[in-house]
């Protein structure tokens, strides 16, 4: 197999990579970040990454799909110093307060280490004072909570972020984007190009790249009607927009806009407005302090008798009882809100008559 003809280093240059697993932390975004990684080694005549695992303490740390890594403390004295601090997280880790990894993140921010959030692990950071007004992605769904609990961030929808001090990255196969930018830049593009066609990754996208396409249904084309309603509807969740004056503003007829939403997205525009405000609250619920009553308010609703029962066949859980139950005692946290999900639901509602 042919060797990368561009890569920067030298027998000995080795970058080291320090992953810090939170509880129920992401196993494929974990992969997605360290086989780009192995390939690398792989491909290259002499080994260009090492990796470890750590935690705030020595042992077994379990990942979401029930997997465990074992990890070694953060801190261990002998350890090699990492170039580069990745901090994995997801569910949960909106709760985490363990000042112990603030006050080692900051340790290593002062010593120029490369400082990477993964998911939910964006809250590290920014409880560790890190990250105060800086441009910083996280999962999609997460998105509303993060910018609600720290105000002062610039909460992007997109694949990854490499602004300075603290690189930012969604999760998923965005991992995989990060890894191979970062290989370019410290490697050279031929082999980040390379370890792409190893795992037939293609085209590798830009950190700007969005991270989500279609919401549902049978295409994957999504009319540019039905996404100018979906990116309005969006913007508007403390306050909805009435159908009439969606398509006033869009200038298309309501007729028309139904036709499009049922057959690009499976649903009517009332049903996908109403699950988008509850998805939403649901986000709030988990990762900020609001009151329920502030939820409601803050998702459109106008009732909180109305919300609660909304999100009682939504999700399956009162709002109370689900703020209760995240994560800690939910062995298998869920996303229901999917509009497949929802639908499904919402057949199974006896409808009211009269």
């Amino acid at each position: 197999m042919a060797q990368s003809a561009d890569v920067a280093t030298e027998p000995g240059d080795v970058t080291r990579v320090s992953f810090v697993l939170l509880p129920r932390f992401n196993m494929m975004t974990l992969t997605m970040l360290m086989e780009p990684m192995r390939i690398a080694n792989y491909l290259a005549p002499h080994k260009l990454y090492e990796w470890d695992f750590r935690a705030t303490a020595a042992g077994p740390v379990s990942a979401s799909n029930g997997l465990s890594v074992a990890c070694r403390p953060i801190d261990e004295e002998g350890l090699a110093k990492p170039d580069i601090i990745a901090v994995c997280g997801s569910w949960g880790a909106e709760h985490m307060n363990d000042q112990r990894l603030f006050r080692w993140l900051r340790r290593n921010a002062r010593a120029q280490v490369q400082m990477v959030a993964v998911e939910l692990g964006i809250y590290a950071f920014a409880k560790a004072g890190l990250v105060t007004d800086h441009k910083v992605t996280t999962h999609w769904s997460m998105m509303a909570g993060l910018a609600e609990a720290h105000p002062g961030l610039e909460v992007v929808e997109q694949l990854y972020s490499v602004e300075k001090p603290v690189m930012t990255c969604a999760g998923g196969t965005a991992g995989l984007d990060l890894m191979l930018h970062i290989v370019g830049r410290k490697n050279g593009d031929q082999l980040a190009a390379e370890i792409a066609n190893q795992v037939m990754h293609h085209p590798r996208r830009p950190p700007e790249s969005l991270q989500r396409h279609a919401t549902g249904g049978k295409h994957d084309d999504v009319h540019q009607d039905v996404r100018a309603a979906m990116t309005l509807l969006e913007g508007r969740i403390e306050d909805p927009t009435p159908v009439p004056r969606v398509c006033r503003e869009l200038g298309v007829s309501q007729r028309k806009l139904e036709r499009l939403f049922k057959r690009d997205i499976g649903c009517t525009i009332v049903q996908y407005s109403k699950l988008l405000r509850l998805q939403y609250a649901r986000v709030l619920l988990s990762s900020t302090r609001m009151s329920i009553r502030e939820v409601s308010a803050a998702c459109g609703f106008n009732s909180m008798s109305y919300f609660s029962q909304s999100f009682l066949q939504a999700f399956g859980k009162k709002p109370s009882e689900y703020r209760q139950a995240w994560p800690e005692k939910d062995a298998a946290p869920s996303w229901p809100g999917t509009v497949y999900a929802y639908l499904q639901t919402a057949r199974k509602q006896p409808r009211k008559r009269g």
